[in-house]
């Protein structure tokens, strides 16, 4: 279902909702509360309105928003806390200095070496309470600053490890170099150091190519709306500016 032709009432929305979204790709989970924020206002003529989202989404990643609204998003912690799961793909024999496709790969690597047996066995070193590094292309701040901030001005800036959660980790298809994997994990899990790191555990590299949020918690995103009128709305626009 889409999510803007769907009709709500102003009770409903200031007493507080939540609302699964499948995020496109490309936009930000930002962008993504801001355009529920004016639909809802514009449907119920509320001029202020408390919007928010319980887990950011990464723009190259697709899936499982949560979006409280009004009483609700006092609720949206325990929405974060929640175990995640994720579908996607990691590329090995290369890296990207923002370990997706964020950036331009940066180094490549052999994986002639690599057997079906050592993805395996490397898998098992994954699951468990792991430590990992955070991207530096990340919006974690740092002295006030976002990490991404540094990375884009060149800067190398000290970071700190910390532990997570990886409770489920398997491979459903193997086609080297591509391995599409399906993992559940907890908050503050970076699935794209997960790609780096499995890498450097085949001695090789990785870098994420593709990422789905499926579910958060109980919620899965087959449950969820899409955006698809904006997308076609937004399309139409851009194809008109083409053609002008």
């Amino acid at each position: 279902m889409d999510f803007f032709k769907q009709t709500f009432s102003t009770e409903s929305i200031v007493e507080g909702q939540f609302f699964l979204i499948d995020k496109p790709l490309g936009w930000t989970s930002f962008q993504v509360v801001n355009k529920i924020r004016w639909h809802l206002k514009n449907q119920t003529g509320l001029k202020k309105l408390k919007v928010g989202h319980a887990g950011t989404l990464d723009p190259l990643a697709t899936g499982l928003l949560i979006i409280c609204t009004g009483k609700k998003t006092k609720s949206i912690e325990s929405y974060q806390n929640q175990i995640k799961e994720y579908t996607g793909t990691f590329t090995l024999g290369a890296t990207t200095p923002s370990y997706d496709l964020e950036t331009e790969i940066d180094q490549h690597f052999p994986i002639e070496h690599i057997t079906s047996e050592q993805i395996q066995q490397t898998l098992k070193q994954f699951i468990g309470e792991i430590e990992q590094y955070p991207p530096v292309f990340s919006a974690l701040k740092q002295n006030g600053k976002r990490l991404y901030e540094y990375a884009r001005e060149g800067l190398q800036p000290e970071i700190k490890p910390r532990n997570v959660i990886v409770s489920k980790f398997k491979v459903l298809q193997l086609n080297l170099p591509e391995i599409h994997f399906l993992v559940e994990c907890s908050k503050g899990t970076y699935v794209r150091s997960l790609a780096y790191d499995f890498g450097k555990s085949l001695k090789s590299g990785a870098h994420l190519t593709n990422l789905r949020r499926t579910k958060i918690g109980d919620f899965s995103v087959e449950k969820a709306f899409n955006m698809n009128s904006i997308l076609d709305e937004n399309s139409s626009k851009n194809s008109s500016l083409k053609i002008n």
